[in-house]
């Protein structure tokens, strides 16, 4: 493909172009090093036109009709899934794959993904009502969302456009304007989605600046009204002191560190199948990948063996051919650390299972691997990875494995399998997670919250709730006699 150059400010519909004391940022591809284009960066004069821009279109977008915002809703689903079909050397989901290393596949999926988001949150528009009690007689009481008003949007590089699909699909139903940073590693996706955003929403609802933390959201967190947020514990944990002050309302996933816990009544091929998915979904880079794997001693021979067949099946190469299972990192992962978590449950008397396969001379590769007998304290298993690789536990005792579970502070997501409904339903029970796959690698549906516990963040994105998330409730109280 041919380098790309674009602006990654768009502020009332305008793309600003001018390069007047701005700098650009190179974007590298880590399939081969290659740089595939660059993105001017906004300054903080930037970032707060964009907040005066979403707080005077604030009034229009918050008091247009309900179903004219599920209309605008559904165009730009259908106008994401119209994207998703093509996979040639121009579409979206060729240059999603190029920038960030997923499979093409996989590229696809998301954008489609990011068609529900916005589908989901139109239904969920369209079935929210005002509630009405009369419990006070003489007095009728009304509960009445309310947009909270100018959300801050703040996304990671792992899924670039899914992620910011499903915060502004969110913020837009709930009559809230929105103000967007992408993250700079995976911005050519990201503008993409603003470009398609500013087709079908009036100007100035939807605002995007690229740009440093200290120009771009330092300003924006002086002056919006809600933030929501997707990145890292630590970088969670320096928003959370910026906005306590002001008592913003934050929606915050973080960090993810799932546990896969194996039953010793469960199918192992299934189980190993399940695991497969769950552990390199996007080259091992997501938040509700499997971490940790929790394997009884009984069926420890039979899964270990199973999963070093299933994983010396693994192709890693470019992602846009069809016969690669596994891409790069991201430009922002780091397979030197994946390598050094892997030496470390070694060194602590863990045994890697699988052969170190040759990855490509140029790009961004890491070399999957499975420690099995890691240390339970050690980084590879108590810490998110964010790669192809993790450590396996072997328990003697579920409630051994289910301490575990509970021990990492993080509670996003956990899976188990098993053949007894039963035993899943207890187990899941005592999970400490947000999100749990019984017997499956996909427990994200875009109708359901998403959102974890403790150290994974607060608040929830999707469902219900991740519209409430957007809203305040007022009261109104009347007296049935009055005029």
């Amino acid at each position: 493909m041919n380098p790309l150059s674009e602006s990654g400010i768009r502020i009332s519909g305008d793309v600003i172009s001018s390069t007047d004391g701005r700098r650009r940022v190179e974007a590298i591809s880590p399939i081969d090093g290659g740089v595939i284009g660059e993105v001017l960066q906004g300054t903080s004069a930037d970032a707060a036109q964009a907040v005066d821009v979403a707080q005077d279109k604030l009034g229009a977008w918050s008091q247009t009709p309900v179903d004219e915002r599920v209309r605008v809703l559904r165009a730009i689903a259908g106008a994401l899934r119209e994207e998703a079909q093509a996979d040639d050397e121009t579409s979206w989901a060729w240059l999603l794959s190029t920038e960030t290393g997923k499979r093409l596949a996989e590229a696809q999926g998301e954008i489609t993904f990011s068609a529900v988001y916005f589908d989901a949150f139109a239904d969920l528009l369209e079935k929210q009502r005002d509630e009405h009690f009369d419990v006070i007689p003489g007095i009728t009481h009304r509960v009445q969302p309310q947009p909270i008003g100018v959300f801050a949007v703040i996304t990671p590089w792992n899924f670039p456009v899914s992620i910011p699909a499903r915060k502004i699909a969110a913020a837009l139903a709930a009559g809230c304007t929105v103000v967007f940073r992408a993250a700079a590693l995976a911005a050519l996706s990201s503008l993409r989605l603003s470009a398609l955003l500013d087709r079908f929403v009036p100007a100035g609802v939807v605002n995007t600046v690229l740009g440093s933390p200290a120009d771009v959201v330092d300003t924006w967190l002086a002056r919006v009204d809600g933030v929501s947020f997707t990145g890292s514990t630590r970088v969670g944990r320096l928003l959370n002191e910026q906005i306590a002050p002001r008592f913003l309302p934050a929606v915050m996933e973080l960090g993810g560190n799932a546990s896969f816990v194996v039953l010793d009544d469960a199918d192992v091929g299934s189980a190993v199948e399940t695991l497969m998915i769950a552990k390199f979904r996007n080259n091992g880079q997501s938040c509700i990948g499997a971490n940790n794997i929790l394997i009884p001693r009984a069926l420890a021979g039979d899964f270990r063996d199973a999963l070093v067949e299933a994983a010396s099946q693994l192709v890693i190469g470019d992602p846009r051919e069809a016969a690669t299972s596994l891409g790069p990192l991201a430009p922002a992962g780091d397979p030197s650390r994946v390598a050094a978590l892997v030496d470390d449950a070694v060194a602590g008397g863990g045994e890697a299972l699988l052969p170190q396969i040759e990855v490509p001379g140029q790009g961004h590769y890491a070399s999957p691997q499975f420690v099995m007998g890691a240390p339970a304290s050690s980084e590879l298993v108590a810490d998110e990875v964010f790669g192809p690789a993790a450590g396996i536990v072997v328990y003697d005792d579920l409630d051994e494995a289910l301490t575990l579970q509970r021990g990492t502070g993080y509670g996003l997501a956990s899976y188990v399998c098993t053949n007894d409904a039963a035993r899943a339903d207890a187990v899941a029970a005592r999970f400490r997670a947000g999100i749990i796959g019984i017997n499956t690698a996909t427990p994200n549906y875009p109708g359901a919250p998403f959102g974890g516990l403790g150290l994974s963040g607060v608040g929830y994105e999707g469902g219900r709730q991740g519209l409430e998330a957007h809203q305040h409730f007022r009261t109104i109280a009347t007296r049935s006699d009055s005029p």
